[in-house]
């Protein structure tokens, strides 16, 4: 048995192309689009930054609606 582990990247390169797949694995031949690859990559991650960042942003407001609204049920409270 290999001791070789199937990256999940892999299954979309078989997915996609099982030809293409091959090729690498087995036959050691290179991607022809490689600038490409890395435009992708580089798109990936900066749209992963900003749902990163989406995410914090909703929680700042859930947090801030929360201190709004505590701040009003106070003062109708504790004016009574």
């Amino acid at each position: 048995m290999s001791d070789y582990w199937i990256r999940a990247s892999e299954i979309g390169d078989y997915l996609y192309c099982r030809r293409s797949w091959w090729l690498k694995r087995s036959r050691g031949v290179a991607s022809q689009n490689v600038r490409e690859i890395a435009h992708g990559e580089q798109h990936h991650r900066q749209h992963g930054q900003q749902v990163q960042q989406s995410i914090w942003l909703r929680r700042a407001a859930y947090a801030l609606i929360f201190v709004v609204v505590a701040l009003v049920t106070y003062s109708l409270v504790g004016g009574v």
